[in-house]
């Protein structure tokens, strides 16, 4: 299994267009510097009024299929 941990920090009216649908991916930077590309859908739990922000641990499998994202702080 691979965890890959980041921050991000998108506003409210950012999130409109991932949220709708209309952009279907979100790019983020491990903090070993790796970019990642997920799904925006993945995202759409974690949107707030203050749009998307935090630290999250993504995990994949050793073949990196999704297993999860969480928010950690």
């Amino acid at each position: 299994m691979f965890e890959f941990f980041f921050t991000i920090n998108l506003s409210y009216e950012k999130c409109l267009g991932y949220y709708h649908g209309t952009i279907k991916q979100i790019q983020v930077t491990s903090d070993e510097g790796k970019k990642i590309r997920l799904p925006a859908e993945r995202f759409r739990p974690f949107i707030t009024s203050i749009g998307i922000r935090g630290r999250y641990r993504l995990r994949l499998t050793e073949t990196h299929q999704f297993i999860s994202l969480e928010k950690i702080g």
